[in-house]
């Protein structure tokens, strides 16, 4: 059974780093061809997709949150992380974790992706 589980703080301070990692079971992050992304939604607003690290360990930022975006994986531990740096009450949001099996060139987050994590709350205050 595919399942994805995002763990992290869900307290971060302003001008701090966010560093969630979500963990897959079920199978193998290095399984070809599959793509694993961070997405987010701030409340009252749509799903944002972040990035991705692909099966091979190529690594895929959007342009608006490059910047400030570490996505990075211990294949030992079948996990990825998101570290998003420098965040604002902004960056509040629902954070998931997600896998799609077609490169992140994606145009409807909610059927691109096959499997997601529950999300986990992250509120960025001080």
């Amino acid at each position: 059974q595919v399942q994805l589980q995002e763990s992290g703080p869900g307290l971060v301070k302003p001008s701090q780093t966010l560093s969630l990692i979500c963990t897959f079971s079920g199978g193998s992050i290095t399984t070809k061809f599959y793509f694993w992304s961070w997405i987010r939604q701030p409340p009252g607003k749509g799903l944002e997709w972040m990035g991705a690290i692909a099966y091979s360990g190529d690594i895929y930022y959007s342009p608006s949150l490059k910047s400030r975006t570490s996505i990075s994986r211990d294949t030992s531990k079948n996990q990825f992380t998101l570290q998003l740096s420098s965040v604002t009450p902004e960056d509040t949001a629902v954070y998931y974790c997600a896998r799609a099996d077609k490169p992140p060139y994606y145009k409807d987050l909610g059927a691109d992706f096959g499997s997601w994590g529950q999300g986990t709350q992250v509120t960025v205050s001080s």
